[in-house]
């Protein structure tokens, strides 16, 4: 048995489409995407509910019916993947507007074969009745300088999160940096091999030996993981620039899509909030700066350089931006809903703000990974008036009503 179960709703006026619905392009791009395969179940629920995922395609207009009767059997969250073609999305919004009219969770998976399959992988995360407890977060070397409004109460972290805050020195990642070695996870290495980052970089300045520091510094922050049974950190990462003359960026890129929380500039805030998001979503985020706000249509621009591999259809590398030295992440994030997140460092406040990706960006006056943002109009005000410190975290998928939940709980 597969962990994800696909099963359809069809109207009687387009049978002569594709009568086996998991041979339909648009399937066969998701699963292609997702890279692992799915029990394709057809109009037969009886199973629904063993599966680790079950998933509703809708595939035409004129199913809500069909979905009435096999509603009594569909317990928890309901899922409805739809397409753009046959009135799928019309249906979806249809029974969608039931299940909110009777209190039931649910969402309409929508968009690019990416972008869906991004959302089912962090479903897969966050599904499994088993959610990640966090206990131990590293803090190597201390907060940067510049994040005056970021000191965490470590009490309240205690207390309300069962969270302990490790604090690991400088000079124990410089050790292991010097010590050198990695082991990079056979699903990346492609990726980072040498031939492949080359191959994607303009940047005369990412050579083979730029590369083998900041693989350097990825096995060393590994060690220190195992080393102190961490969950996650967070790293001081402006110090290596005169260290040892790279950077953490590709690093902690990886950690992240490890599904090992990792942050920058020793923003402990922002490692925490990273760290609930992967607890219950299986998606560390992206740590990105608002670099731009338009007040009047919403639009918002964040940039950074440490963007996860495992929320990009696609990346390339260059620099990192402000130094320009290293190997930094410039990856494309697919296009849709995206959820925004932020605590606060006393956990008096919450942040969750669902929006669209409207584009990724490229421009030299930013950090190499940038997207546009369409956020609600309120969360404007926000950002102006009240922002909990400068890195929020962007998620794939609308998962506010999730992220609430899991605050309530805790």
């Amino acid at each position: 048995m597969n962990r994800i179960a696909i099963y359809s709703l069809t109207s009687s006026l387009h049978n002569e489409v594709y009568p086996d619905g998991s041979r339909e392009p648009f399937i066969k791009d998701i699963i292609s995407s997702l890279g692992e395969a799915a029990d394709f179940c057809g109009q037969d629920f009886s199973s629904y509910g063993t599966h680790q995922l079950d998933l509703i395609y809708v595939r035409t207009g004129g199913t809500e019916n069909a979905f009435m009767e096999v509603y009594p059997g569909i317990k928890g969250p309901v899922r409805l993947l739809t397409s753009g073609v046959s009135n799928s999305l019309a249906a979806s919004m249809e029974i969608m507007s039931f299940l909110d009219r009777n209190g039931r969770e649910g969402e309409i998976l929508h968009g690019s074969a990416q972008h869906i399959a991004s959302r089912i992988k962090a479903l897969l995360g966050g599904s499994t009745g088993a959610r990640q407890t966090i206990t131990r977060l590293g803090v190597v070397g201390r907060p940067s300088d510049w994040l005056i409004s970021s000191d965490p109460d470590r009490e309240a972290l205690r207390t309300r999160l069962g969270i302990q805050l490790v604090d690991i020195a400088m000079e124990e990642l410089l050790e292991e940096i010097g010590r050198g070695g990695y082991d990079i996870p056979e699903k990346w290495r492609e990726l980072l091999s040498t031939r492949n980052v080359l191959a994607c970089c303009a940047n005369p300045k990412v050579t083979a030996d730029t590369l083998e520091g900041a693989l350097n510094i990825y096995g060393a922050l590994s060690r220190i993981v195992e080393r102190h049974h961490l969950q996650g950190l967070t790293v001081r990462c402006f110090d290596l620039l005169g260290t040892v003359g790279n950077t953490g960026c590709l690093a902690l890129a990886l950690l992240n899509a490890q599904g090992i929380p990792a942050g920058c500039e020793g923003d402990i805030p922002t490692l925490v909030t990273m760290s609930i998001a992967n607890a219950q979503i299986g998606v560390s985020g992206f740590q990105a700066n608002p670099s731009r706000i338009d007040p009047q249509s919403g639009e918002m621009v964040f940039a950074h350089c440490t963007v996860p591999f495992n929320m990009v259809g696609s990346c390339s590398f260059d620099t990192h931006f402000e130094s320009g030295i290293g190997v930094a992440v410039k990856g494309e994030m697919p296009t849709g809903p995206v959820t925004i997140f932020k605590l606060s460092p006393d956990l008096s406040r919450s942040f969750i703000c669902e929006a669209e990706l409207l584009e990724n960006m490229s421009e030299a006056c930013l950090c190499r990974t940038q997207v546009r943002l369409k956020v609600p109009q309120e969360a404007v005000g926000y950002f102006l008036t009240r922002p909990i410190g400068n890195h929020h975290v962007i998620l794939p998928g609308h998962c506010a009503a999730r992220l609430r939940e899991a605050l309530s709980c805790k």
